[in-house]
């Protein structure tokens, strides 16, 4: 899952930044609020992390605008304006949830989880497919009852063809899950990264459309 987030805070961006790629995420981190709105445009992110006093265009007016083009991306607003007025004027204008600085990063990772199970609209905490069982708190995966190992791009792949099930998935969509600005794609890390899920979880599992990309049928 790729998450865009917009804080200017130095330390606090490098520690949020830190604790969401634990959880298997893929972070871009934005200092700008104008930037933020560019890298918008260009990139599909699944969720926003959003400070609201940012450089360059402030965050209100970034999630008004994300808003204005009728974008379904979810937004938390991460913020030290703390009052009730604040909070009713961030969620009216757009905003899924509103967390206020300072702020346990363990709850914020719960909260972007809740906002992950609304996008793909699960109510349940744990993923299931036939006797697979993912539990995203965790990044715990079992198979038939047994625990399987998987690498952070692995169980990101995983995940991503799970939650997109019935729907093919090229390597391009792969790679910008898996792949922030910073870090280089090796050319065949996707196809690798495949065949060791097929290892260890079963070689029907994951279905490859020739041209098209990979798909988990519906179950």
């Amino acid at each position: 899952m790729r998450v865009l987030l917009v804080e200017d805070d130095y330390l606090l961006g490098d520690a949020i930044q830190a604790g969401l790629r634990r959880d298997a995420l893929t972070v871009d981190w934005i200092r700008d609020g104008g930037q933020a709105d560019a890298a918008l445009a260009t990139t599909a992110y699944e969720l926003v992390v959003l400070d609201l006093g940012l450089p360059g265009l402030d965050g209100m007016e970034l999630l008004k605008r994300v808003r204005s083009r009728r974008s379904h991306l979810p937004v938390l607003i991460l913020t030290a304006r703390d009052t009730v007025a604040d909070r009713v004027a961030g969620l009216d204008a757009g905003a899924d949830d509103y967390l206020v600085k300072p702020f346990d990063l363990t709850e914020l990772t719960a909260r972007i989880r809740a906002l992950l199970r609304r996008l793909h609209a699960r109510s349940q905490p744990l993923i299931t497919y036939r006797e697979l069982i993912i539990a995203p708190a965790t990044r715990e995966v079992t198979n038939a009852g047994n625990r399987v190992d998987l690498s952070a791009k692995e169980y990101a792949i995983l995940l991503k063809l799970i939650e997109c099930r019935g729907t093919a998935v090229s390597r391009e969509q792969l790679e910008e899950t898996l792949y922030g600005w910073n870090e280089e794609i090796e050319s065949n890390a996707v196809e690798v990264h495949i065949h060791h899920l097929r290892k260890k979880l079963g070689a029907e599992l994951i279905k490859t459309l020739r041209g098209i990309g990979y798909v988990v049928r519906k179950d």
